[in-house]
């Protein structure tokens, strides 16, 4: 009998699913369980796999994740949630290494992870660092604007742009215009922050890739926040970061444009501090690929955390 620890992705067949499937496809240190088609929807038979599992990944509708999670009677398994159902959650630990001294750890050693959102994975990452330094107040009124590629929006939008009716597809879409997208929650609590952020998602004509921008008054920022001592407290909270940079201040300067595709098919994520003293603007940045570190990537770096314990 196999000692190698048996991974089982339920949902294996989405966009993220089929992300993680191909990303541990050829690890010879672990094993991989799915489904076959006719038995994904079998009630019995996911429950019987995900409790034969040592870490289920849940790659799921919001729904069909607390289902999922229902159906465990066994003790022993470990859960890395890729949906949104629990992002919010007390009881469960909230899958990104980088946010805060510790997190890692708390990967490691946790039952129950759930994976952070693409546009969250960016904004905290931006906002956490800061707030805790008291350089953007936790009640400053944000607003977050992100652009990603179309397989955010899963399966039927990947088919909208890459299926028989391509040519018709729209070049650039902007949408939650009732404000009620599910992101703001999470990144209202992770980031710190007392007051929900105005969050406006778009997504292009490019498969994958996020950029997302924070605009920042210095005028409404504490004295000392400015923009030399923002990009030195989020290089300091990042130094060391095997998967996370900061642009330093030459990099900053000679970067006139930011590309969403940058780190596509990685699992790395670029931060940068723009500006202008004269204007009192300061702008913060994130790339990432909204299926690597934003998705399928952070999943595969959770579960290494938690293989490692």
């Amino acid at each position: 009998m196999s000692t190698l620890p048996l991974i089982f992705i339920d949902g294996d067949q989405g966009t993220t699913g089929l992300q993680i499937h191909e990303r541990l496809r050829a690890r010879q240190d672990l094993r991989v369980l799915t489904l076959p088609a006719a038995e994904r929807k079998d009630a019995q038979r996911r429950a019987e796999a995900i409790n034969s599992a040592d870490i289920a990944l849940l790659c799921l509708p919001d729904a069909a994740a607390r289902e999922a999670v229902a159906m465990i009677s066994n003790p022993r398994v470990r859960v890395i949630d890729a949906s949104s159902a629990h992002r919010t959650s007390p009881d469960w630990v909230y899958g990104f290494p980088e946010m805060a001294a510790g997190q890692a750890e708390a990967i490691a050693t946790a039952l129950r992870v759930s994976n952070p959102g693409c546009y969250p994975t960016g904004a905290i990452a931006l906002l956490r660092p800061l707030v805790q330094a008291g350089l953007v107040p936790a009640d400053y009124p944000l607003n977050i604007h992100a652009v990603s590629g179309y397989s955010g929006g899963g399966r039927a939008q990947v088919e909208q742009y890459e299926g028989a009716e391509a040519a018709h597809a729209a070049p650039f879409v902007t949408y939650g215009l009732g404000l009620q997208h599910k992101h703001p929650p999470e990144m209202q609590l992770h980031a710190g922050l007392s007051q929900r952020p105005l969050f406006v998602p778009s997504y292009g004509a490019f498969r994958q890739g996020i950029v997302l921008t924070i605009a920042l008054q210095s005028r409404l920022l504490p004295a000392q926040a400015s923009l030399e001592r923002l990009r030195a407290t989020l290089q300091a909270h990042y130094d060391g970061a095997q998967y996370v940079t900061v642009l330093d201040a030459a990099q900053s300067e000679s970067t006139t444009q930011l590309d969403p595709t940058r780190h596509n098919h990685s699992n790395q994520m670029s931060l940068g501090v723009f500006g202008h003293a004269g204007h009192g603007h300061i702008l913060l940045c994130a790339v990432f690929d909204n299926l690597g570190k934003g998705a399928s990537g952070a999943a595969v770096q959770n579960l290494d955390l938690m293989l490692a314990r």
